[in-house]
């Protein structure tokens, strides 16, 4: 079992994932081989709230071209998380919106 800072890598911040923090849902960046539990029981240690549903897709990422060379960045595994009604919010992203 992987501890949850490794699962958990950083927060997507986004207008689009800006939009979803009314309704309860926090956007992150996790780990390319987490599954949908292990990132259900890292956000609840991390922050201390109640995960109702977890979504997951993998990013593929864009290709770069610097004259004739063509280069890719890596890809990527995106979740987001929608939390319980009678949970609290994620206190790192209050007072963004």
């Amino acid at each position: 079992m992987k501890a949850p800072q490794d699962i958990i890598l950083k927060p997507v911040i986004t207008e689009k994932s800006m939009d979803g923090l009314q309704v309860g849902k926090y956007t992150f960046k996790v780990a390319t081989d987490a599954n949908k539990t292990e990132i259900k029981s890292a956000v609840e240690k991390l922050f201390g709230v109640k995960v109702a549903k977890v979504n997951t897709m993998n990013c593929t990422g864009r290709t770069k071209r610097v004259g004739r060379y063509v280069g890719k960045k890596s890809d990527w595994k995106k979740a987001i998380i929608t939390l319980t009604e009678d949970s609290k919010t994620i206190e790192f992203f209050d007072g963004m919106y």
